[in-house]
């Protein structure tokens, strides 16, 4: 098989597709091969060794797919060969043939495109957790997604749009206003006005009627987390999700306090190792809201294996929108 291999840590673009042994199932595990995989900013800090946490060398990076069951080891029967499924790894995406751990392998429904399945991944479950777990938030609350227009924002817009929560969507780009509007926004904020850390407040204030935001969700950190946890309402929640803009915020305690608000972090894999039950109930709703037309993952770019460099290096530069897959096979 045919996958990208990082020997060494170091630039993404130092990295090579090489040539590699076919992987061989065991118990309870599943082979997949891979028809696309889903590009996100953690596979750059993990092919550079900056990320929380990263496999042993070598090993190829990426943690989501879809493709086709090719066999199962012992003990799996949640799946067969010939399955069109989507799953998610810590790391082995970016690759031709994948093993994929039976509880991180979903059978996809049948409209699903490869693409997609791909794409609903890391993204989709990680609003779901950030929004039903760390944010408790509930139907009527309004929900302030920064960085709405890349692929993790746009899939907290969606999610939270299902789950019948008010959504106000920060862009630095007015030409992805109508983007993140499909997907469930109610109001659009900008995030590249002058004065954001005051600026943000207002426009958040405009759109609530002065109350401000019950939850902030924020992949950016930087000056929009400033800027964002003053837009919260009295009690409100702000969830972290990353750190996009570089530079990783901090926060006085005796502000939490003055405004009764409250600050939370997610490590979405942690759910995966530690609770595999509630986590594929919780992919399994994700998969009914697709059914019911209320999610709808946003491909823009595709790239070749061979182009994972140049994919990956969307995620660098500002106005990045939707989400960029590895189209491994023709039909992804």
């Amino acid at each position: 098989m045919r996958a990208v291999v990082v020997r060494e840590h170091g630039p993404v673009a130092a990295q090579r597709v090489e040539t590699l042994p076919d992987p061989v199932p065991g118990p309870g595990e599943v082979l997949v091969e891979v028809h696309a995989a889903g590009l996100n900013f953690p596979d750059i800090l993990v092919i550079e060794g900056k990320y929380q946490i990263l496999p042993p060398r070598p090993f190829s990076p990426g943690k989501e797919l879809a493709g086709v069951v090719r066999a199962v080891g012992d003990g799996v029967t949640t799946c067969r060969a010939g399955d069109r499924v989507m799953a998610w790894v810590e790391y082995g995406a970016y690759a031709e043939l994948a093993l994929v751990p039976e509880p991180q392998c979903f059978v996809m429904p049948a409209a699903m495109r490869f693409a997609e399945g791909a794409a609903m991944g890391l993204t989709y479950i990680t609003a779901w957790f950030a929004l039903n777990d760390r944010a408790r938030a509930q139907a009527g609350e309004t929900v302030l997604v920064t960085g709405a227009a890349g692929g993790l924002g746009l899939a907290c817009v969606q999610v939270a749009h299902a789950m019948g929560c008010t959504v106000i969507a920060g862009i630095t780009n007015p030409t992805r206003a109508e983007l993140v509007k499909a997907g469930g926004a109610a109001h659009v904020v900008d995030l590249a006005a002058d004065n954001l850390r005051d600026g943000l407040r207002k426009q958040v204030a405009m759109a609530t009627g002065g109350r401000g935001a019950d939850v902030v969700l924020d992949p950016v950190g930087g000056d929009v987390f400033d800027a964002a946890i003053r837009a919260l309402a009295w009690r409100g929640r702000l969830v972290v999700l990353g750190f996009a803009a570089g530079r990783i915020p901090e926060v006085k305690a005796n502000y939490l306090l003055v405004k009764n608000i409250a600050v939370s972090g997610l490590q979405v894999s942690d759910y995966r190792d530690r609770d595999p039950a509630w986590f594929r109930r919780a992919q399994g709703e994700l998969l009914a809201w697709y059914e019911a037309g209320k999610l709808k993952p946003e491909v823009t770019m595709r790239y070749p294996l061979e182009g994972f460099a140049e994919g990956l290096a969307h995620f660098t530069r500002r106005g990045m929108h939707g989400k960029i897959v590895l189209a491994i096979k023709e039909d992804a």
